[in-house]
């Protein structure tokens, strides 16, 4: 029995290292949106619209994707900490 608990945990702690990977793995990909966003904002300015490209609008949307997800995954590894500290 105590052998199952301790492969549980390795699971779970393997579980949490890969989803901060993850999350890390991501946060680098909106950093780098948020670039892409810049420059096609720049490029705008530079043409005189008044508007968002729609190369800007997808990369935002796709920015908005990515941080819902971490967002979700963050609450993933708040639940994971949660229930180790119980345990404890």
């Amino acid at each position: 029995m105590k052998h199952q608990g301790h492969f549980e945990s390795s699971t779970v702690s393997r579980e949490a290292l890969q989803i901060g990977e993850l999350i890390a793995d991501l946060d680098r990909i909106v950093r780098l949106l948020n670039s892409d966003i810049a420059a096609e904002e720049e490029k705008a300015k530079a043409s005189y619209l008044s508007h968002p490209t729609i190369i800007a609008m997808n990369l935002a949307a796709r920015r908005s994707n990515l941080m819902d997800t971490i967002a979700v995954l963050e609450q993933r590894l708040i639940a994971i900490y949660g229930a180790q500290l119980e345990e404890a």
